[in-house]
């Protein structure tokens, strides 16, 4: 766009303050880069919080036939020392081999340094037949010169014959017994890298088990299984299933608490208690019968005659019912209560809670008397503490 500010700078500086927040996230004027074809690069200072030593840019158009400029774009560039994120890495480089699951199938790159090609089959058929000709060669029957005629001929023919020669016989057997032959096989550099990821594992002898396995190492182990060729001087396989380690590579001066000279305990036949133990995060809901409302007139008409303990069924009333005015003036042998610290502590604790009471009756006018009296009482204290008005009642 065309801007009327004639000098380049302020319209830049214009432009900066325009995309800043605030005025004051634009500092001074830093340089201007020409960058060709007309266009010149404005840089000024950035204030913005968490950019430090980053500038602001604006790039501006010199249109030379009409002396006018035009702005291209603006933007936060970082400069010298500028606060950056870490570098970008891309996926298959920092993709950990944990990361994967049993699923997953990453696959090996063409120029993988870990692996090269393998021996060919004609090369190592070859190398038997060298074998296989200087053992059967009798030293006795030839001169030295029909071997020395022998050998020039066979070089002629074959360049490589004479390596083979020396070691046809060592290079056949280390092929067959290393399975050499596969299209590809582990470099030295992917035999060291692995060694080094071997040992400082948690199967190396700076675990846990290790510390704790009182210098007992699997090197000594009647249930290491040995490997072959330069990983062998370090590792094996253990193949104690009573071992965490069974099934797994591991050092040689590694150590899992279930050697072989570790001797069993001797067995016992008391029975030895165990503490008991408690679980005290769970709850345990128990069911409660079903609730039954009592009709306290009924009640009323049946209390007039008593009744022996085995004949009065167990009733259960719900708080909410208020004892009425007849009720508090019922006669004092037909109705008293059992368990009174029980029922007010469950009154203070939950309301609307259902409380079971067992009537009982007595024929003596004295306990009567008593019963009555305590009734009384419970009624007056009812009225001067509004709050516990609902009570449960027994006739």
């Amino acid at each position: 766009m065309s801007e009327k500010l004639s000098d380049p700078q302020e319209l830049a500086k214009s432009v900066a303050l325009e995309v800043a927040a605030t005025a004051e996230e634009v500092g001074d004027f830093v340089t201007a880069l020409d960058e060709e074809n007309n266009i010149t690069d404005f840089r000024f200072v950035s204030h913005v919080r968490g950019y430090e030593n980053w500038q602001w840019s604006v790039t501006l158009f010199h249109d030379v036939e009409f002396d006018k400029w035009t702005v291209n774009e603006s933007s936060l560039i970082p400069a010298q020392g500028a606060l950056l994120p870490p570098a970008w890495i891309p996926w298959k480089d920092r993709l950990l081999p944990e990361d994967l699951s049993v699923t997953d199938a990453m696959g090996t790159e063409a120029d993988d340094p870990r692996i090269e090609p393998g021996i060919d089959v004609q090369e190592l058929r070859r190398a038997e037949q060298h074998a296989n000709a200087e053992s059967e060669t009798p030293s006795d029957d030839i001169t030295q010169e029909e071997s020395s005629d022998t050998d020039s001929q066979s070089d002629s023919s074959n360049p490589d014959s004479a390596e083979y020669a020396r070691n046809a016989e060592d290079f056949a057997d280390a092929a067959i017994a290393f399975h050499l032959t596969r299209n590809h096989v582990m470099t030295a550099e992917g035999r060291a890298e692995t060694a080094k990821r071997w040992y400082a594992g948690q199967h190396g002898p700076k675990s846990l088990s290790t510390k704790t396995a009182d210098g007992l190492t699997c090197e000594e182990c009647g249930f290491l299984i040995p490997l072959q060729g330069e990983l062998g001087r370090l590792f094996g396989v253990c193949a104690n299933k009573w071992s965490p380690d069974d099934g797994k590579v591991v050092s040689l001066d590694h150590g899992c608490g279930e050697h072989s000279e570790i001797e069993a305990a001797e067995g016992s036949q008391l029975w030895v208690q165990s503490e008991p133990a408690y679980d005290d995060l769970h709850i345990d809901v128990e069911r409660h019968r079903t609730i039954k409302t009592v009709d306290m007139d009924n009640l009323s008409s049946q209390s007039s005659e008593p009744a022996s303990d085995a004949e009065l069924p167990e009733v259960e009333i719900l708080e909410s019912q208020q004892i009425s005015a007849e009720e508090s003036s019922m006669p004092a042998e037909e109705a008293d209560v059992e368990d009174q610290d029980d029922a007010a502590a469950e009154r203070d604790t939950a309301g609307k809670k259902v409380v079971r009471r067992r009537r009982k009756t007595t024929s003596s006018t004295t306990e009567a008397t008593k019963k009555h009296s305590n009734t009384r009482k419970r009624k007056a204290a009812r009225d001067d503490n509004p709050v516990q008005n609902e009570v449960t009642a027994d006739k």
